[in-house]
C-alpha cells in the first residue's frame, strides 16, 4: 500500500461523519464561555453525545449486518445505506430530546439539529445524485464557524483555515480512493456549509 493511500484511508476513517457532532462539543466548551463550566458538566455532555451519536449507531448497524449476514461492503449499496441513515436520525432525535429535558441551551441542540439536518439533506438528495456524506461533515464544521462567530462574536479565521484546508484533504481522499467525484465532494461540501449556517443561526 503506498503511502498516499494511507493518508487518504486514514483520512477517510478519522473524518467520518458520525464524529462531527461531538467535535462540535467540544468546540464549543473551548472557543465560548461554555469553557468555564464545570469539568463534569463538560464530560457528561461528551459522554452522552458520544453514546447516542457513535456508540449507539454503530452497535445497531453492527447487529443489523451481522444479523442479515452482511459485510461491511453491502452497506454501501443505495437501498441498505438507508438503514444506516435511519438509525443515524432516531438516535440523533433521542439525543435532541435528552438535551430538551436538560434544558441545555439551544445553540448546543443546535449542533445536533444540523447533523440531523444534513443527514436528511444528503438522504433526500442521494434520491437523485450522489453526494459524499463526509464531505458533508467537513462543510458543516466550516458553516457551523461561520455561525457561531457571529453569535459569540470571536474571530474564526484561524480555526476556518484549519477547517478548509482539512475539508480540501478529506475531498481529496475521497476522490483519491475512487469513493467519490469531484462533482459529489463539491456538492457534499455546500450541502454541509449551508446546513451548518441555516440550522445553527435559524435553531
Amino acid at each position: 500500500m503506498t503511502p498516499a493511500r494511507l493518508i487518504a484511508q486514514a483520512l477517510s476513517v478519522v473524518f467520518q461523519p458520525a464524529f462531527y457532532p461531538l467535535v462540535g462539543f467540544i468546540i464549543l466548551f473551548t472557543l465560548t464561555y461554555l469553557s468555564m463550566m464545570p469539568w463534569e458538566f463538560k464530560l457528561w455532555v461528551l459522554v452522552s453525545v458520544y453514546v447516542f451519536s457513535i456508540a449507539i449507531p454503530y452497535i445497531m448497524t453492527f447487529f443489523i449486518r451481522k444479523t442479515n449476514g452482511w459485510s461491511r461492503h453491502d452497506l454501501h449499496q443505495q437501498n441498505r445505506r438507508y438503514i444506516v441513515y435511519f438509525i443515524n436520525i432516531i438516535s440523533y432525535l433521542s439525543c435532541m430530546y435528552v438535551c430538551y429535558r436538560l434544558y441545555l441551551p439551544s445553540f448546543m441542540g443546535a449542533i445536533l439539529v444540523v447533523s440531523l439536518l444534513v443527514q436528511c439533506a444528503c438522504v433526500i438528495t442521494n434520491m437523485w445524485y450522489r453526494v459524499s456524506m463526509h464531505s458533508a461533515g467537513t462543510g458543516v464544521i466550516i458553516g457551523a464557524l461561520l455561525a457561531y462567530s457571529h453569535i459569540f462574536a470571536f474571530n474564526p479565521t484561524w480555526w476556518l483555515c484549519i477547517s478548509i484546508l482539512l475539508s480540501g484533504a478529506v475531498m481529496s481522499s475521497r476522490i483519491y480512493l475512487k469513493g467519490h467525484t469531484l462533482g459529489q465532494v463539491l456538492s457534499g461540501t455546500a450541502i454541509g456549509i449551508v446546513c451548518g449556517v441555516v440550522g445553527i443561526m435559524v435553531w
